[in-house]
């Protein structure tokens, strides 16, 4: 079906749910995207993921339930009948589709499933490696793991198959001679009126509304924090505490939960804490018992955290180090920061862990709770 047999009918064929649908699951994606390069930003790509997988939801409901055009059953072409369209696309001789061509609509289908398959991924090393969301104390730490492998594999192999629709949309847009990007934004395409279909504007209303309302609910806090009341992206389940623990170490500095070192390394601060730097704690021998025993039962072997677990892998076993700040975990996590940190007043040491990790006190360490001071300081 040409365009020019009805060169005067701008008629309705993508109905407003479906192109809200389109263009959210392009931010939403995006968005992801951008802000997997750091867990720091885990607490944004986490929203990001919600929204797509809500809308991939909502798509399979519209899919059946939906305007004719959005309707699955509308582009369901069999294997031959792309073939078909791709071969007379090569020899300059496809036809113009009102809805999707049959390669588009494979490409559809294909991002629908590989949405799903990516999202659920995220949701298994949300709730394995993370320790977060509707799967955490479900999936297994070394499950989140794995599944963080082939989560990135999926997202790469969907932004191919993204971009494969992109240049499918431009190929046929130059081909038949119409910006089918600009269709999807108004709706409209040059087309028999029997062919429109309804608005359907206050459903779009709807979603966009859940969405924003879900958006500020789930960033208030960012909205409203302040110095004093600093954003604690992810809540964790209290770690095991200790009060004389908590008392003894807490006198010179934080508290430094056993997560973060091995047992091992707890054992001989513990044997020598009368040469605790250069200091004699003074201990008597009933509190050291019970400190260590605390310390050695909650240490990275625990694998109580996220930061255990890692601390627990990267420490080579012939090594006992007995400052944090020495371990290889923390090293790989510090290493890169500008020296300029280290001399804020704010900051004053390499031990100052609250200084930018605002739940380091509960032991948590999350990426996304913590923050660098500025450098510039404020008026």
């Amino acid at each position: 079906m040409s365009k020019t047999d009805y060169p005067n009918n701008k008629t309705l064929i993508w109905d407003s749910p479906t192109r809200v649908f389109h263009w959210l699951l392009v931010i939403a994606f995006t968005s992801a995207w951008i802000s997997s390069e750091s867990d720091r930003f885990l607490f944004h790509h986490v929203f990001a993921g919600y929204v797509f997988i809500g809308l991939l939801m909502f798509r399979l409901i519209w899919g059946v339930a939906g305007s004719k055009h959005a309707r699955f059953r509308s582009f369901a072409y069999d294997w031959p009948s792309v073939t078909a369209y791709l071969t007379a696309l090569m020899k300059g001789q496809a036809s113009r589709h009102i809805g999707h061509n049959p390669a588009g609509s494979y490409a559809i289908f294909a991002i629908l499933i590989l949405g799903f398959l990516v999202t659920f991924s995220g949701l298994l090393v949300l709730g394995g490696e993370e320790g977060h969301g509707p799967l955490k104390n479900i999936v297994s730490y070394g499950a989140g793991t794995l599944s963080k492998e082939i989560h990135e594999i999926i997202a790469i192999v969907m932004l191919l198959l993204v971009a494969g629709h992109v240049t499918g949309v431009i190929v046929e847009s130059i081909y038949h001679k119409e910006n089918l990007v600009w269709s999807m934004i108004s709706g409209r395409k040059t087309a028999p009126k029997e062919e429109g279909v309804k608005l359907y504007a206050l459903l779009a209303v709807v979603m966009l509304g859940v969405i924003s309302a879900s958006g500020i609910f789930y960033f208030y806090d960012y909205v409203t924090r302040s110095k004093e009341r600093p954003v604690l992206a992810f809540v964790s389940d209290p770690l095991p505490d200790n009060e004389t623990w908590r008392s003894e170490c807490s006198d010179c500095h934080i508290a430094y939960h056993p997560v973060l070192l091995p047992a091992r390394s707890w054992q001989k601060i513990m044997t020598e804490q009368d040469q605790h730097f250069e200091e004699d704690l003074m201990l008597e021998q009933e509190t050291i018992a019970e400190i260590t025993q605390f310390l050695v039962k909650n240490a990275s072997e625990s694998g109580l955290t996220e930061a255990a677990h890692k601390s627990n892998q990267e420490i080579p076993v012939d090594q006992t180090p007995t400052r944090i700040t020495e371990s290889a975990y923390w090293k790989r996590h510090h290493d890169d920061i500008d020296d300029r940190y280290w001399k804020l007043e704010s900051v004053a040491n390499k031990i100052n862990c609250d200084a930018c990790h605002y739940d380091a006190e509960q032991g948590w360490f999350e990426d996304s709770n913590m923050e660098l001071p500025s450098l510039t300081p404020s008026p």
